[in-house]
């Protein structure tokens, strides 16, 4: 016989359980989920104890939904069954009661970003009532050794007066002579001039405004600036290397300049001139940045996500 119930703050400890028993058998090359891991979802993603649900056969965890919400809607960050319980309908009821219970309590919004390359789970969403929304593709970029970016110039363009405590910091380092800066800039730096307010709603989960500020500490950043404005900047985080593996995660690009991409490609080339080989950047929405303007930049399509998304309903 078998149970599911939704869980409580003080569930950690099962949840990571679940995970590590029902998620981990079919990704063998991911880390183990912990305690502190969970709870840094938590912090990071905005998971919700009474957004995650296990169902169980007996006292065991054969299936596990880890929901994170939001205002704008809840996400299906994980959703998993043990290999030996599946095809037994358990995931499509989790997904079902995750559906009946936001019906009554809202977001209704409910959306999932689905690697493209597993077909069991784009069919468990299609067949749930998910309509896919768009393709989010990965992109990396392997800058060459004789990268032809790093004399790229830049245009003079005006633009509005920065707010205090900005001014000061670009004299850190001039650019050129031509009264452009380039400057480290954290999220706090961005937020305290607006520029993170509007920013594209189509943004993946874990590179949203909410995911940023949440990992303010762990971010660093470059930015082009005049002396009234940021015209461009990237946000990244260095992580360790894998055997082949881009060095560093870049968590938001930004231009407010019609420039063909120039000053981000200073910054990017900055980066690599510091050491950073190689740069991922992750399920970008078509709204965000089109194809053809990262490929102007160097980045290349290297897999995807498939965003599905359906609104709540009571069953």
């Amino acid at each position: 016989m078998t149970a599911y119930r939704f869980c409580r703050s003080d569930d950690i400890g099962l949840l990571v359980d679940a995970v590590n028993r029902c998620w981990a058998p079919h990704f063998p090359g991911e880390p183990p989920m912990t305690a502190a891991a969970f709870k840094r979802s938590i912090r990071d993603l905005q998971v919700w104890c009474s957004s995650c649900m296990v169902a169980f056969s007996g006292a065991d965890p054969i299936g596990v939904l880890i929901g994170a919400k939001r205002p704008s809607g809840t996400l299906v960050h994980k959703i998993a069954v043990q290999p030996d319980h599946r095809r037994q309908e358990h995931s499509r009821h989790l997904l079902a009661s995750l559906g009946s219970k936001l019906a009554i309590l809202g977001p209704p919004r409910i959306m999932a970003e689905v690697p493209e390359t597993l077909a069991a789970a784009c069919g468990l969403f299609s067949a749930s009532g998910y309509v896919q929304e768009a393709l989010l593709t990965d992109y990396v970029l392997e800058p060459d050794e004789h990268d032809p970016r790093a004399g790229v110039g830049m245009g003079d363009t005006p633009a509005p007066e920065l707010r205090p405590g900005l001014a000061e910091a670009l004299r850190a380092e001039a650019d050129a002579g031509n009264g452009r800066f380039v400057i480290p800039v954290s999220v706090d730096d961005l937020a305290a001039n607006g520029l993170l307010e509007g920013a594209d709603p189509q943004v993946c989960w874990e590179r949203s405004v909410e995911t940023l500020t949440a990992r303010k500490d762990d971010i660093e950043g470059l930015a082009v600036a005049s002396d009234e404005r940021i015209e461009a900047y990237i946000l990244y985080v260095k992580r360790e290397a894998g055997l082949g593996e881009p060095t560093t995660e870049i968590v938001s690009l930004r231009t407010f300049i019609e420039d063909g991409g120039a000053r981000l490609n200073q910054l990017i080339s900055l980066l690599h001139a510091r050491g950073m080989r190689g740069f991922r950047f992750s399920k970008v929405h078509p709204a965000e940045f089109s194809h053809e303007f990262l490929e102007r930049l160097g980045f290349r399509a290297a897999g995807g996500h498939l965003l599905y998304a359906t609104q709540a309903r009571g069953e």
